[in-house]
């Protein structure tokens, strides 16, 4: 059953007071291939790149 209007409405009230959004380019091909290794390891994209990211950025604090 799809969501209602309301329910759509207050999870866009959600995420809009929660969330900001970050556009990401990749060479064509490289979104198929980030999302396959993203299932694998942690089933979605989103939480994938949150924790490259974090790792990544505790990497760079450690190292310099």
């Amino acid at each position: 059953m799809p969501a209602s209007k309301a329910k759509i409405k207050a999870n866009n009230k959600y995420d809009k007071n929660h969330y900001d959004g970050i556009h990401m380019r990749v060479l064509k091909g490289k979104k198929e291939i980030i999302t396959k290794h993203a299932k694998k390891h942690d089933g979605s994209l989103n939480k994938f790149l949150n924790r490259a990211v974090d790792e990544a950025m505790e990497r760079d604090e450690n190292n310099g």
